[in-house]
């Protein structure tokens, strides 16, 4: 692969919240601990030694050798479980949700940004061991974000009626979304390891958190990849004192909704990305994954019949951790407190909301993680480059909405000069002596002359925009051309790596698909990845 790199703000799909932590801009740096660059890491190695329990690296040990029992896994995965016992070891961490059969392409970018962070730390720090961590979100009830994925422009669905968290589904109703995708596959080689992994996934294990395990597994084993589950009674005793400062004492709230505050007080422009709740954790039973609320001193569960003082409220939170479920605020508190984390490894969206946690970290005394905004890639095809190469579109092209792509190549290519800036110059040289006539007569005569410009302007916009779209017309074979290599690489208007699944590059590249995205990306470029088959 060739890769050509576009910085983010270039591309026009990052906000500029984003765009300014990559920039380092001064005023961000009170909301995160430190910048991802390999020297930063020393004082993270430092800081999150000093901070760790030992023990609870023995508790994340045994919830692995559990999670994995039934699995076969690679020797180094093995060696990575084992090594995290020891007081030298340290994680690099990105999460994602149980998406069917990976969801979007950018699922595997997260997991090589994570696996390839973790190698560049071995090289700068060889005396630590760095284990990359896939942490799943089986907790997460947003079923609806999940149960699909595109493929070859079609939606391929799992349709199912459901509740609670996503990762206790059963995998009921999956050989009916494999006799879908299987018709669409052929009968190549690649194509027979595609169906031989879902089958193996989806139609061989109960839960969907166990078929997402055999997946991610079976993609990145040969790399080491840990997966962690943690809806797990064992690692959820380590948070009990954090449940407690939440329920009861409203720290989160209190904490992420000055920082939130403050964030606006930088730049206006910056979106809130998450809202705290005063209470950050659900109660989790069966297929019941609700909102705790508290009202005038009792705690309710959101509609259930579910309802406790606080004493009561503290009992179960002390004697059933696993009942409590947190939220989009304090899911990465808990992931900071289970494990000898680094850097957390997300997409825009998430960096944007990590950076208003900082201080409830703070008051909660948990360090801060380094943020890494994920590689993000384009890839093209050889006869996709070979098309864009005719067409003399540059990647920074691919990157413009398609009107403003459609009228910069009309205007680069027509042999008609489109741009009236110079009749517009001399418009306005012509005017400006009717000005100065105007300034030595009365104020009528200043704002008639005012009006006549104004006109005449917009006449010359109209006809400049006329002569642009007759050109349109003439070079409608050429339009089109671009439209149809744009809407290929931009499905929906929207990033590739947003809509397409893995499969339809594996089909055609196989497992070295997977071996070529580690071999060109590189998590601490900080820039978007063009790739181009040679």
């Amino acid at each position: 692969m060739d890769v050509d790199c576009l910085p983010f703000k270039k591309t026009g799909y990052f906000s500029e919240l984003i765009c300014d932590y990559l920039d380092e801009k001064e005023g961000l740096k009170p909301f995160y601990n430190r910048f991802p660059n390999l020297k930063n890491f020393q004082g993270q190695i430092e800081e999150k030694a000093k901070q760790l329990p030992e023990a609870n690296r023995e508790i994340l040990y045994q919830s692995l050798i559990q999670q994995y029992k039934g699995f076969t896994t690679s020797k180094k995965t093995q060696d990575h479980i084992k090594q995290l016992k020891e007081p030298i070891t340290f994680t690099v961490t990105t999460g994602h949700q149980l998406n069917l059969f990976t969801g979007p392409l950018y699922f595997l970018y997260k997991i090589i940004s994570t696996i390839n962070l973790a190698k560049l730390l071995k090289k700068e720090y060889p005396k630590y061991n760095f284990v990359p961590i896939y942490w799943m979100a089986t907790e997460d009830h947003d079923f609806d974000e999940i149960n699909f994925f595109n493929f070859k422009g079609k939606k391929i669905q799992w349709n199912k009626d459901a509740s609670g968290a996503v990762g206790s589904f059963d995998t009921e109703g999956l050989n009916e979304v494999y006799n879908i995708f299987e018709q669409q596959l052929g009968n190549s080689d690649n194509a027979k390891k595609l169906k031989s992994l879902f089958q193996d996934a989806y139609l061989t294990n109960r839960s969907l958190a166990q078929a997402t395990r055999h997946v991610a597994n079976e993609l990145f084993k040969d790399q080491g990849l840990v997966i962690l589950d943690a809806d797990d009674g064992s690692l959820k005793k380590l948070l009990v004192p954090f449940v407690k400062k939440d329920i009861f004492e409203n720290t989160s709230f209190t904490e992420v909704s000055e920082t939130a505050k403050n964030l606006k007080e930088v730049n206006e422009n910056y979106p809130v990305q998450v809202n705290p709740r005063e209470i950050n954790y659900f109660y989790l039973v069966d297929d019941t994954r609700e909102r705790i609320i508290e009202k005038g001193g009792r705690f309710y569960v959101n509609n259930t019949d579910f309802e406790f003082s606080k004493e009561e409220l503290v009992n179960e939170i002390e004697n059933s951790p696993d009942c409590f479920s947190p939220n989009v605020i304090t899911r990465p508190l808990y992931q900071e407190v289970i494990l000898p984390n680094l850097c957390y490894i997300g997409g825009g969206g998430e960096i944007a909301y990590w950076l208003e946690l900082k201080s409830m970290f703070d008051s909660m005394q948990v360090v801060f993680p380094v943020l890494l905004l994920r590689n993000s890639a384009l890839i093209i095809s050889e006869k996709q480059r070979d098309k864009l190469k005719k067409l003399d579109l540059t990647a920074e092209d691919l990157f413009l909405k398609q009107n403003r792509l459609i009228n910069k190549k009309i205007r680069e290519i027509s042999n008609i000069d489109i741009d009236f800036s110079p009749q517009k110059k001399l418009l306005e040289e012509q005017f400006k002596k009717l000005y100065e006539l105007a300034e030595q007569t009365d104020a009528s005569f200043l704002g008639a002359v005012k009006a006549q410009e104004v006109k005449q302007k917009k006449g010359l916009d109209r006809l400049e925009k006329r002569l642009l779209k007759a050109q349109k017309r003439k070079l409608k074979d050429h339009v089109q051309r671009m439209t149809e290599i744009q809407n290929e690489l931009f499905p929906g208007q929207s990033l590739q790596e947003r809509n397409l699944n893995f499969a339809e590059f594996y089909l055609e590249r196989g497992e070295a698909l997977i071996t070529e995205l580690l071999g060109v990306l590189n998590p601490l470029e900080l820039q978007f990845s063009i790739l181009t088959y040679r």
